[in-house]
């Protein structure tokens, strides 16, 4: 080994980028090594076509904490977030749509067109999401009390608990309603109308290898609505640039902090000396000296792969066994020749600049998955299309367009041993099908395409099972039980070896929350290094 570092990352995702500036910040000396040949994981920009650049896969922003952006100083290095100017566009199969966003009264008006009811229900139920939201927002920066820590843990469990010991009754109920229901009972308690429960719905099974029905999947729904953008909350955006504009920010701050960011540096293996990590090896035989090593890669990949089992005591690797991860998603983008015109709004307009999700019903969500356990994927899927061009247009050239066509309910695995390498391109077809009916002509506007099954998520980024959130989002693997209860606190089974990614607390999506509690805990484990704020 040559010299020796205070902390190594593995991987230079958002998160792990993050984690490395707090902990320069404070005066270790940090080495992140990186597979690919560009920062960034799965928020990256890349030319996939000539002329044509788009998010590879993260695609849209929310959920980046306001405090990561203003430590890192994004916005004085040229972070730029345009806010959509309605949230979602939802045609029908009748030949109607709904729009959801763009204010509470006109969001009442649209909810108007199929019921008068659900338009008078809508302000208790953003009250009910947003009372809720609060208090586990406040809980997203801060470390989950680790089971097993003695009174530590008791004195962490008290304080974190406190914000939920203050809600109403009513607010009690709808956090155990959120937790434990499915969406479709939950939606189900305020609205009656397929198309309006449909709009909320879609964030129940964003990630999530799962049916609307499936208990728990109320969780990921209230997941999508912590966010802000320009201080506006539950607002979504698109990053000028893309989303790899966010990371190369990142990495200009880290590098500005004294990190020191190796790419073409795959790790092959945790090194351990007696109880204590060691460093890590390189493919290339490199072997990296540190003192601690914080994993950015899902807790599949990092104790499947790359710490010898040896080192895992037995109820530990028996947790990990049980750990679940594999999404559902299919990612593509497309160039453009021209934007879509979709039969229930053909002109251009704002929905163009919209979430425009092809999933008309909880039902067909609820097919979908359906279909996908059987046959591999929906052959009616759930998409989700963003248009980024039609605000930032940086992306493609004049008078053409990029679309991000992120579509649920693809097996991780498909059944009878069958590969995505040979089904790839006929799951692309369905897609596309999918689209045209809604939008006659999209079909034939496609110049080029980038196409990402799940097993091509996981060969491109490491995400295991195409797992965007690096494991699913439920009950049992949330807070402290994120990964497994005993290891919440961003530590691993083994002394100096820490968690920053989307596998640890709060989850999944590009947040920096993560990155930015297990520096503070490395920090404070470490006593003498500048105070953390």
């Amino acid at each position: 080994m040559s010299e020796q570092f205070d902390a190594a990352i593995i991987g230079a995702g958002h998160n792990g980028l993050v984690c490395a500036f707090y902990l320069a910040r404070a005066g270790l000396k940090v080495r992140i090594v990186e597979r690919r040949d560009v920062v960034g994981g799965a928020a990256v920009t890349e030319e996939f076509h000539p002329g044509f650049r788009n998010s590879v896969a993260s695609y849209t922003v929310s959920l980046l904490q306001p405090k990561v952006i203003a430590d890192m100083r994004l916005v004085e290095k040229g972070y730029r977030v345009i806010e959509r100017p309605i949230f979602n566009f939802l045609p029908q199969e009748d030949g109607g749509y709904l729009k959801l966003g763009g204010g509470l009264e006109r969001t009442q008006a649209e909810f108007r067109k199929f019921s008068n009811a659900d338009a008078e229900a809508l302000p208790a139920y953003y009250d009910a999401l947003e009372g809720v939201a609060e208090v586990l927002r406040a809980l997203a920066l801060k470390t989950p009390p680790n089971v097993g820590d003695g009174f530590r843990s008791i004195i962490a469990a008290a304080l974190q608990g406190y914000g939920m010991s203050r809600l109403d009754t009513q607010a009690k109920r709808n956090v155990l309603d959120l937790f434990t229901k499915s969406a479709t009972s939950f939606l189900g308690q305020w609205f009656e109308s397929e198309p309006v429960k449909a709009a909320f719905g879609f964030d129940a099974v964003v990630g999530n290898y799962a049916s609307p029905d499936t208990p728990g999947s109320a969780y990921v729904l209230l997941h999508h609505v912590f966010g802000e953008v320009n201080g506006k909350k539950g607002a979504w955006g698109h990053c000028v640039g893309g989303m790899g504009t966010i990371t190369q920010l990142m990495a200009k701050a880290c590098r500005e902090a004294g990190v020191e960011i190796s790419l073409e540096s795959p790790v092959s293996e945790v090194l351990v000396d007696g109880d204590t990590v060691a460093g890590v090896k390189l493919e290339s035989g490199e072997e990296v000296a540190a003192k601690r090593v914080i994993a950015n890669v899902g807790p599949k990949l990092l104790y499947g792969k790359m710490l010898d089992p040896s080192h895992q005591p037995e109820e530990f690797r028996r947790a990990m066994k049980g750990f679940k991860a594999g999404g559902g998603t299919f990612r593509m983008n497309v160039s453009l020749s021209e934007l879509p015109r979709f039969t229930a709004h053909p002109e251009p307009g704002e929905h163009h600049s919209s979430g425009i999700i092809i999933a008309p019903t909880l039902d067909y969500m609820d097919r979908a998955f359906l279909d996908a356990k059987q046959h591999g994927w929906s052959r009616k899927p759930i998409v989700e299309m963003l248009i980024p061009s039609t605000v930032d247009d940086s992306l493609a050239p004049p008078g053409q367009h990029v679309a991000s066509l992120f579509c649920q309910q693809f097996a991780p695995e498909l059944p009878d041993r069958r590969d995505w390498d040979d089904e790839e391109a006929a799951a692309v077809d369905t897609i596309i099908d999918t689209v045209e009916r809604h939008a006659p002509g999209f079909r034939a506007s496609i110049i080029g395409k980038q196409v990402l099954s799940p097993k091509g998520l996981e060969r491109k980024f490491g995400l295991v099972g195409g797992d965007i959130f690096h494991g699913h989002m439920s009950l049992d693997q949330l807070w402290s039980a994120r990964p497994v209860l005993g290891h919440g606190a961003y530590r691993g089974p083994v002394k100096g070896l820490y968690m920053c990614g989307s596998g640890a607390h709060p989850g999944g999506g590009v947040t920096g929350a993560p990155g930015h509690n297990c520096a503070r805990e490395v920090i404070d484990d470490g006593g003498s290094f500048r105070r953390f704020a």
